[in-house]
């Protein structure tokens, strides 16, 4: 089969393997469509963060398919099935598991990193962690699953925004983009912020959904928000943007009462001052990863039409040519770069 091999630092290959065989408990899916996400890119680059990852590797962890085969001890699934899976499969046994928060598990593993995952024609899974796709969802749509159920619970799970409120999203990369859809898909009043380097594509992309943009590379954000907000400041602000300033912006634009909720995984430490936080009794969370219930709220939000995924997919890269879709991505030049490896 055809996959693809991460061989060292910002270097991918195109390599012929064996098809994997299901064990008794597994399921072997046929990958129809998988993503390029910023967790891929940095293991791209394979900086700090991702040297841990062995090589070589195959690549890839959020994909939509076909199960076509099932060990004998599966029952959940049937050959046909479509299907997405979790990544981030936990252990089941540690506190926070035992604890209804699986997202955060202490011995978690991912697909794609820990083993070798669905940049390939197969890929093998345990069906503890596949969710079916509606009926109503195209298997190309259903690919951006796993960043989308990021975005369900940066929303849905860890803000109390409600319709009507001003919401702030910073940083307009494939997590960024989708929590802006659903806290849209709410009725909240979005604003999506960007810099110079997304002017070309992604923020013209978000446009296209019928949200609102600021390159605040060239316009001043604290003084769009007084005048979008008659100076009370965002009700929320989703800090999407994976640089440590996020949190530091999120906090001097928010309004007192109001909430940063951090998404993005910043490289550098942040400084921000508390004096403001505390006096005005705003409310800093995290949100990581995603469970089942984010997952399946995602696969809802395609199925009813809320989020338009088609709109924010590019499956304009070749497979044959991975490395223009990782450089295109670090570039800012697509928000989410999808490979086909089927035409069914």
């Amino acid at each position: 089969m055809k996959q693809i091999v991460q061989t060292g630092p910002a270097s991918v290959e195109v390599q012929e393997g064996e098809r994997p065989s299901p064990g008794p408990a597994e399921v072997l899916v046929r990958v129809h469509s998988a993503g390029i996400c910023g967790s891929d890119a940095h293991a791209y680059e394979y900086e700090g963060g991702y040297d841990w990852i062995a090589m070589p590797r195959i690549m890839g962890h959020e994909y939509s398919g076909e199960v076509v085969e099932v060990g004998d001890e599966v029952r959940s699934f049937d050959p046909g099935d479509r299907v997405v899976e979790e990544p981030i499969h936990n252990c089941g046994e540690c506190f926070q598991c035992r604890n209804g928060e699986e997202n955060i598990c202490q011995n978690f593993s991912i697909t794609g990193m820990h083993r070798d995952g669905a940049y390939a024609e197969f890929t093998v899974v345990d069906p503890e962690f596949l969710h079916a796709v509606p009926d109503d969802v195209s298997l190309a749509d259903a690919a951006i699953t796993e960043p989308l159920s990021i975005a369900t619970r940066a929303v849905l799970t860890r803000s109390s925004i409600n319709p009507g409120d001003d919401v702030l999203v910073e940083g307009p990369g494939p997590i960024g983009v989708f929590t802006a859809a659903v806290a849209d898909s709410l009725g909240a009043n979005v604003l999506v912020s960007g810099l110079d380097q997304d002017a070309a594509a992604r923020l013209p992309l978000v446009e296209s959904l019928g949200i609102d943009t600021i390159n605040i590379s060239e316009a001043d954000l604290e003084t769009h928000a007084n005048v979008r907000t008659d100076d009370v400041g965002f009700d929320a602000v989703f800090d999407a943007s994976g640089h440590y300033t996020g949190v530091e912006t999120g906090v001097e634009v928010v309004r007192k009462g109001g909430e940063v909720v951090v998404v993005g995984i910043p490289r550098e430490p942040s400084e921000v001052l508390m004096t403001p936080v505390v006096r005005g009794e705003i409310d800093i969370v995290s949100s990581y990863g995603s469970d089942w219930t984010n997952f399946e709220q995602a696969l809802r939000l395609m199925e009813n039409g809320a989020i338009d995924a088609e709109a924010v997919v590019d499956d304009s890269f070749s497979t044959a040519d991975p490395t223009a879709a990782f450089e295109a991505f670090l570039n800012s030049e697509v928000v989410k770069p999808v490979f086909r490896f089927t035409d069914a």
